[in-house]
């Protein structure tokens, strides 16, 4: 096509309905005059729990550059979250962690903000957004099972729905569209749907710690607003199996329990033996706090915890009218808390690149736009995986191993330094390329170390340690 697709006449297909797939809706809604997104089950309508999605049950949290890029594509969408319960939480003054190298402290100067909620209540938020736009619908219970197209232009897909009542069978139909975002997840079939176009040379990697994850909510013993976020790192270096855990306070007075452990290490789904293999961890503190709270629900695990990329931006060719988002492009290892705010963030780049109309072009350079901050979310998973002892699918090289000894101490300095903390939060809140932290500045900052003494212990408030020395009297 010569010119951009007028975009009342444009139309865009979704496939998926989860945040991916309406962060995917919320970037070119502007742009087109209809976006149907393409969803497997039924939509609640509430903050409910969706079918489809098992990960919404462990932790899920918004780091800074997410939060950013969120309001970027849904205005007003972060004090809605905060409104309806979800926490904004200062880096690092509201952050008790421990890393491999000590304790963190809490800064007064917050250089950050995290988001914390349920991913129900994250999910319902945003879709309440994006679909009180008339002209953007949801085709629930259709499945996309083929592109229509070939290997020039997508000019559609193929979808299979299921009837609502008692024996209505299901039934194809074709849904044109002018553009398709694939958002549809792990489950994705686009390597293959590429195949049939006649797309080959698709390049994959797959990372994988063999952590499992375990996750159960309790109540919380004490008001959640204004409490920190608690980590226990895993550290690489210790004979043992790795393991980690993280306690974020959510809506309700809630805190929402985290724990991982390595093959030879691993929780279980044995409630009984939650807290004492929190117990287990580097330092008991989780295990502490545990012991305070009232748990609301049973153990849940996953073992989908393997970082899994691939490379659509390195395809000699891509189709016009066709973009990959989410974690059909990347997942993430969700102990690192990057794969909501990588969405957020190729999301944001999809709708920027979509502002000069559906012209020749954008699905390539979109899909390399999305790339870049997955890019920076999988050196940082990566980086750190391919260091414990169990992980499969890469191993460290020389190079990796003196990079990783200088994050090391980097981690140390930034235990006593908030110009090196703030460095590394830049990072790990995708405010700043991995590459940042090898500027003059940063450089000299970790020759020099740490510029105060390490803490002994993890470091509480006299307000926080007044409320848990109530909850030891009342028990």
């Amino acid at each position: 096509m010569s010119e951009a697709v007028r975009h009342s006449h444009a139309r865009a297909v979704v496939i998926g309905g989860s945040m991916a797939g309406m962060l995917a809706a919320a970037a070119v809604k502007d742009q087109v005059g209809s976006v149907e997104i393409i969803e497997c089950h039924d939509v609640p309508e509430g903050p409910g729990p969706r079918v489809g999605v098992p990960q919404a049950v462990h932790i899920h949290l918004l780091q800074s550059g997410g939060v950013d890029a969120l309001e970027e594509l849904l205005p007003g969408v972060i004090d809605q979250l905060a409104a309806s319960g979800a926490h904004r939480i200062p880096v690092t003054t509201n952050m008790i962690i421990y890393s491999p190298e000590g304790w963190y402290r809490r800064w007064r100067r917050a250089t950050h903000r995290l988001m914390t909620a349920s991913r129900d209540l994250t999910d319902h938020v945003v879709r309440e957004q994006v679909l009180k736009e008339p002209h953007v619908n949801v085709r629930t219970r259709s499945r996309a099972i083929g592109l229509l197209g070939d290997g020039r232009r997508v000019t559609g897909v193929r979808i299979r729905t299921s009837g609502e009542g008692e024996g209505e069978g299901e039934r194809e139909t074709e849904l044109r569209a002018d553009l398709v975002i694939d958002a549809s997840g792990r489950a994705s079939r686009m390597p293959q749907w590429l195949a049939e176009l006649g797309i080959g040379g698709l390049a994959e990697d797959r990372v994988d710690s063999g952590l499992v994850y375990a996750s159960r909510m309790y109540r919380a013993p004490v008001p959640t607003h204004g409490w920190p976020v608690v980590s226990v790192y895993a550290d690489p270096r210790l004979p043992e199996p790795a393991s980690a855990g993280g306690i974020l306070p959510i809506e309700g007075d809630r805190w929402h329990v985290g724990l991982m452990g390595a093959p030879g290490g691993q929780p279980t789904r044995d409630a009984d033996a939650f807290e004492p293999f929190a117990r287990t961890l580097r330092h008991p503190i989780i295990a502490d706090l545990l012991a305070r709270a009232e748990p609301l629900t049973d153990v849940s695990i996953t073992h989908s915890t393997a970082n899994r990329r691939h490379y659509y931006e390195r395809l000699r060719t891509w189709p016009e009218g066709l973009v990959a988002l989410g974690d059909s492009v990347a997942a993430f290892n969700p102990m690192y808390g990057q794969g909501l705010s990588v969405i957020a963030q190729g999301a944001l780049a999809l709708r920027e690149l979509a502002r000069g109309g559906l012209v020749p072009g954008l699905s390539r350079r979109a899909q390399r736009a999305i790339a870049r901050p997955v890019e920076a979310a999988w050196a940082l998973t990566v980086g750190q995986d391919i260091h414990f002892a169990t992980t499969t699918g890469k191993n460290p090289r020389f190079t990796d191993r003196l990079l990783q000894r200088y994050v090391n101490r980097l981690s140390l300095t930034a235990t006593g330094s908030f110009r090196t903390a703030t460095a590394l939060t830049d990072v790990l809140a995708l405010h700043a390329p991995p590459t940042s932290l090898v500027r003059p500045g940063v450089l000299l900052s970790a020759l020099v170390g740490p510029l105060r003494p390490q803490l002994e212990g993890p470091q509480f408030t006299p307000e926080e340690l007044r409320l848990l020395d109530g909850v030891r009297e009342r028990s």
